[in-house]
């Protein structure tokens, strides 16, 4: 058995899907024998969690699945080694910024607290 890191692909639609398409990309790690079962497997998974729901605007969610485009064979696991990157465009650079520092800094409380509660 090798492993695998298959990008699984989910559409999402929020009510009568008048908005600018939204696209989820996952990825997601496979154990497999060869690249076909990998990508079965992937697609299995895109399928069993494709979901309908209604949001706190009593507006119907879908996750619709939209297939697996990607399907890598990981050779060997590297500390700190480049596993996915998609470059984002964005209107305003600060408020960017700004979301980035916030979500690390949302980690590095997190760290704080659980070692808080270890003492």
């Amino acid at each position: 058995m090798k492993w695998y890191l298959a990008k699984v692909v989910y559409r999402i639609i929020c009510g009568d899907g008048n908005h600018t398409a939204q696209f989820d990309e996952q990825l997601r790690w496979i154990l497999a024998a060869d690249e076909g079962e990998a990508f079965d497997k992937a697609t299995e998974i895109g399928c069993s969690e494709a979901e309908t729901f209604y949001n706190n605007k009593q507006e119907l969610v879908q996750w619709q699945f939209v297939n697996v485009p990607e399907v890598y064979r990981l050779s060997k696991l590297i500390d700190g080694a480049e596993i996915y990157s998609r470059i984002n465009e964005v209107e305003d650079a600060e408020a960017y910024t700004t979301f980035v520092h916030s979500k690390a800094g949302s980690i590095q409380d997190n760290q704080i607290q659980q070692l808080q509660n270890l003492i």
